[in-house]
């Protein structure tokens, strides 16, 4: 399962294992009687990542997918082709900056005087005072409840403190993967109208891989399958993993997910936060907070939804979720938790006292305040939230690609209920996803393929 270890502190969780776990299996035509299908393609690298190894294991006897080099008996059934997410993606050995011996994790929890980190720098603003005092604030919760976790996954094996292992492959992503999907977004605005009576509320996904881009846009796509489909999108082919749905579109084009008459008991939200760094990168376009209050999350939510959403360090975005956003939406505020990420050794990927970027973001929860009867209801059977809680992940190096909640959230959600992620990069089964970049990650060349006929 991609929860490696669960601590009263939180989870350490293998993101990879978890895409793996997917069930990116294309079915294909059916195989010759007795024919064998053979994991044969990653031999040679299996034995280059522990990491990997781990999790490949874990999910075989998870009973989810077969492990690397597993057999698929094929014989009287459709052949499957099996793709995996690529594992360098995930390589992060070493932290991106060191932090001093005195200061690793292991060394135990130093007391660091802010006052002294001051004196670095002759002027601090407002906004930067305010991080400072927050950080001091969680640090300790942070540094315990990571060596937790981390003195855990070293000694299952899942983490190795020993980073001599070099990575067989480098994390290059080819150019073309980022072939435009904001921007067909928004040259969808030039589409003629679709008459909403004439028009279908959703999109099946069958064998059929192309669909005109008309379609995709304006509707929402589901993959109501147990095998993945491909979807052919401007010449690129996109994996969408079984029973998910999604919708390609920008803020100003909700209206085919409003439209889909669904209500979701869980709804997590990762907005483009407004920052220096984004406006120097042009990486991704930003929306201001007033925008952000605009999404009809209430017209979206079940009542007693738990909505989580994702912030930045910035204490300015994390006081406007709590102070203006969720009251906005009628969501009550109940908890912080903390995303922290780590090397492959278990080491911070940045030191945790950093004054530039930290390595950890945080995550606001909420439920949407309505009936009394059904919110005791719907929370029958599923524990309260906590808190706070941590969720230790190894990073992917993909930009934004943030680790899966699915099953964190189990324990305090019922099973089987409706789930939504808005500004998504990528699928997940059992979600429905939003976002004008919904099948980023989704691209194939982030994927290897496994299995053949």
């Amino acid at each position: 399962m991609s929860v490696v270890h669960r601590l009263t502190v939180g989870w350490l969780v293998d993101h990879l294992s978890f895409i793996n776990q997917c069930g990116y299996e294309i079915c294909d035509s059916f195989a010759h009687p007795g024919s064998v299908t053979l994991n044969t393609s990653v031999t040679s690298t299996r034995d280059c990542h522990a990491t990997s190894t781990f999790a490949a294991t874990s999910s075989s006897r998870d009973g989810l997918i077969p492990g690397p080099g597993d057999a698929i008996e094929t014989e009287g059934k459709p052949a499957k082709t099996r793709y995996v997410f690529r594992e360098e993606f995930f390589d992060v050995s070493k932290p991106h900056i060191a932090a001093a011996p005195e200061e690793q994790l292991w060394q135990g929890c130093p007391e660091v005087s802010l006052t002294e980190k001051r004196k670095r720098k002759c002027v601090f603003n407002q906004g930067e005072l305010d991080a400072l005092e927050y950080h001091s604030k969680v640090r300790k919760l942070i540094w315990e409840g990571t060596l937790h976790l981390v003195q855990e996954g070293l000694k299952s094996g899942f983490l190795h403190r020993t980073t001599t292992e070099l990575s067989c492959r480098k994390n290059v992503v080819p150019g073309h993967i980022g072939c435009g999907l904001a921007e067909l977004c928004e040259m969808a605005k030039q589409f003629p109208a679709v008459n909403e009576s004439d028009h279908q509320a959703a999109h099946v996904l069958d064998d059929e891989t192309s669909i005109p881009e008309q379609d995709l846009l304006s509707c929402v796509t589901e993959n109501s399958s147990n095998c993945a489909k491909i979807v052919v999108l401007m010449g690129q082919k996109y994996l969408v993993p079984p029973k998910s749905s999604f919708l390609l579109s920008d803020i100003s084009c909700l209206q085919p997910l409003l439209n889909y008459k669904k209500k979701y008991d869980v709804i997590v939200i990762d907005p483009p936060w407004e920052n220096k760094s984004v406006k120097r990168s042009n990486r991704y376009s930003h929306l201001s907070s007033w925008q952000i209050k605009q999404i009809p999350v209430p017209a979206l939510a079940a009542p007693n939804c738990l909505v989580v959403t994702w912030v930045t360090n910035r204490q300015k975005h994390l006081r406007f979720v709590k102070d203006e956003l969720y009251p906005h939406w009628s969501v009550k505020t109940l908890a912080e938790w903390h995303w922290v990420k780590i090397t492959r050794a278990g080491e911070f990927v940045l030191p945790l006292d950093s004054l530039h970027k930290k390595p950890y973001e945080v995550l606001v929860l909420g439920r949407v305040q309505g009936d009394i009867k059904e919110a005791l209801r719907k929370s029958e059977d599923v524990l309260p939230i906590p808190e706070h809680k941590l969720i230790v992940s190894i990073p992917c190096s993909l930009h934004s690609h943030k680790p899966p909640l699915t099953a964190v959230l189990a324990e305090f959600i019922k099973p089987d209920v409706e789930r939504l992620e808005l500004f998504a990069r990528n699928l997940q089964p059992g979600w429905t996803s939003w976002g004008n970049e919904v099948l980023k990650f989704q691209h194939i060349e982030y994927f290897t393929l496994l299995q053949n006929e």
